[in-house]
């Protein structure tokens, strides 16, 4: 059968809306379905891997909604749209969290009373694992090095969210992220790392709620928050309107200061660095980001080809360490479709019982 395409523009006011229509294409051109996989930001400390979905496994997911206010209530309603439409189908569900399982004790562990730790399962749970676990394989093999000792950084920078995290041995041993995906580097709208008073501060004296105090940090802040008038660091490195220019130029600084504390910090934290991999949107196709990340890190053997990496911008891996840096440094897309399809792959081999 020949390759065809299609494109059909139409409003999608949410995303089981747009798992319908997808689903009706596929039914009206009888394309074949094996399995269905999903990708679940946050299963907490109920879901360390993947798993097949049944009537129990769907109820724990119902209750991790809170985990990823953003992310976890999308992703269930897809779930239940593509099990109203095709109830017949296996489904699976992928999650984010499961990669930095490998977390030792001492890094994930958060310093409050080990009773509220244990009543309410806090902890750095770390996101992203999909991407961290396609780039912690293909990263290694496209640098022609063994995955084995190796000592790698890598950065996450979306157009929504953004993180880093530290990897040994193809494992991860510590992440920006913690158990919530709001924490860590300062992202498009959402605030990052914050002093925790500040959202009592906003609670108490400006008798905020809860709930708005969340907006406020998950989508107003960040980027947006810091520039004022737009949240994508294309439009804030491109705009020199004057009354724009200065808060465009802080929310860069701010971006890339942050960026580069986690990217030194987890050097330090692995004892070396071997390999530095920018990936997603941001990673791969903005510049200006890898080269102020890596400003003036010879002191862990790092020197970026300015020229090479000015130059990298398409969605292709690409080496842009210089000649002579000890560490290799890769702008590299990541696959996490690719993951969610190998994931399946697996339990089906496995014959997980549904």
């Amino acid at each position: 059968m020949g390759e065809t395409s299609a494109k059909i523009v139409t409003p999608l006011p949410d995303h089981r809306e747009a798992a319908r229509q997808i689903l009706e294409q596929v039914q009206t051109n009888d394309l074949a379905v094996d399995w269905i996989g999903h990708r679940f930001v946050h299963g907490g400390e109920v879901f360390k891997e993947s798993v097949t979905i049944n009537a129990a496994v769907l109820e724990k997911l119902a209750e991790c909604r809170p985990l990823a206010p953003i992310h976890n209530p999308l992703s269930l309603s897809v779930i239940h749209e593509c099990r109203r439409v095709l109830p017949g189908h296996v489904q699976y569900v992928v999650f984010d969290n499961a990669f930095h399982a490998s977390i030792p004790e001492w890094a994930y562990t958060y310093p409050v009373p080990q009773s509220i730790r244990e009543r309410f399962h806090y902890r750095r749970y770390g996101f992203h694992g999909l991407s961290y676990s396609y780039i912690a394989q293909a990263a290694p093999a496209a640098l022609g090095l063994s995955p084995d000792g190796l000592r790698m950084v890598a950065c996450h920078l979306g157009t929504g969210g953004s993180s880093v995290c530290a990897i040994r041995d193809g494992r991860s041993v510590d992440s920006s992220m913690g158990y919530s995906p709001l924490t860590g580097l300062l992202m498009s709208t959402r605030s990052g790392d914050i002093d925790p008073m500040l959202a009592l501060h906003l609670a108490v004296t400006y008798d905020m709620r809860p709930d708005d105090v969340l907006s406020l940090l998950t989508d107003r802040s960040g980027l947006l928050g810091v520039a004022g008038f737009s949240s994508d660091l294309r439009d804030i490195l491109q705009d020199v309107a004057p009354e724009r220019k200065e808060r465009g130029d802080l929310a860069f600084q701010m971006y890339t200061h942050r960026l580069r504390k986690y990217i030194g910090s987890y050097a330090v934290v692995l004892g070396g660095i071997d390999a530095l991999v920018f990936t997603d949107d941001i990673g791969v196709t903005n510049w200006q980001v890898r080269e102020q990340a890596c400003e003036n890190m010879e002191w862990c053997g790092l020197k970026l080809d300015r020229e090479v990496n000015r130059s990298s911008t398409t969605a292709s891996a690409a080496l842009i360490s210089a000649a002579d840096s000890q560490v290799k440094v890769l702008a590299m897309p990541t696959e996490e479709e690719l993951v969610i399809a190998r994931e399946g792959t697996r339990l089906m081999r496995e014959g997980t019982p549904l």
